[in-house]
């Protein structure tokens, strides 16, 4: 089982596949969504225990999460740097290696461009994994890259490293 994990301070998706060779399962997927007058602590405490729960509920035996990009707002940054970090912490706590994927290369590994839109990731994305309900961004986010992980992991996508964090 891999757990992908796209991670923001408001709406962090948690998705969850077993892959066996080239063929993929969806186990679930949850979006964390957090109240705009939560205050910073009270999130990151919350999503650190959204995390625990999807690794107590599924094992997983990796976790994917996106690579740190540019930010032109500081403040944004390090918010983002901070939702990251309990991310890899409460992983890290509970054993599970996590690996990081540059955005261009989870697109690319999901629809075969690295420029792809939003929607056509998610669409590919409910496609591969046979699902026919409506998922948030954030989940598809997710589940995009925990199937980044299995095709950078098995060898079925050549789309270069990726970096344990």
């Amino acid at each position: 089982m891999i757990l992908g994990i796209d991670a923001s301070l408001r709406g962090t998706g948690i998705g969850v596949l077993e892959a066996a060779g080239s063929r993929f399962r969806y186990i679930e997927s949850v979006r964390l969504k957090m109240p705009q007058k939560l205050r910073l602590s009270e999130c990151l405490r919350r999503i650190h225990e959204g995390i625990i729960a999807a690794i107590e509920r599924c094992s997983p035996e990796a976790a994917a999460l996106e690579g740190a990009f540019y930010f032109k707002n500081a403040k944004t940054a390090m918010i983002l740097g901070q939702a990251r970090g309990v991310v890899v912490e409460a992983c890290a706590s509970q054993g599970i290696p996590v690996y990081e994927y540059a955005p261009k290369r989870v697109k690319q590994a999901v629809t075969g461009y690295g420029t792809a839109q939003k929607h056509q990731v998610a669409k590919m994305v409910c496609s591969m994994l046979g699902i026919s309900e409506e998922l948030s961004d954030d989940e598809t986010d997710a589940l995009a890259l925990a199937i980044c992980h299995v095709h950078g992991s098995t060898g079925l996508e050549q789309l270069g490293g990726s970096k344990e964090v």
